[in-house]
């Protein structure tokens, strides 16, 4: 296993997830929470370059279980954090699965 049990990555720059919310926002909350948890040494949480899933966002990935989410609100937050981070249930009405793999921009994305 890896240095952290659970790693996050935000999707923060890239010219599409950005403007859909506040990815920045994202990241603090999801630090701040890894804190209160007593995770400190068990989760890492990383901004990230784009994903290539322009349209899609803000997105976040957690690992290892390679779980994406996609249209994440900061009100969805508390719920991810609760379920799946710390207890490892993935909240599937936001896990995004194109069913492609690869780039899977939609075509009004910036």
């Amino acid at each position: 296993m890896g240095q952290y049990e659970k790693h996050v990555f935000v999707c923060t720059s890239g010219e599409d997830c950005p403007t859909r919310g506040d990815v920045e926002a994202i990241v603090k909350y999801l630090r701040g929470e890894g804190v209160k948890a007593g995770m400190k040494e068990s989760l890492r949480v990383n901004k990230a370059g784009c994903f290539s899933q322009c349209g899609h966002g803000p997105m976040l990935v957690v690992y290892p279980e390679n779980v994406w989410y996609a249209g994440v609100k900061e009100s969805d937050l508390p719920e991810i954090f609760e379920s799946h981070i710390k207890n490892g249930k993935p909240v599937q009405r936001l896990v995004y699965d194109p069913g492609v793999k690869g780039a899977n921009k939609t075509p009004d994305a910036h």
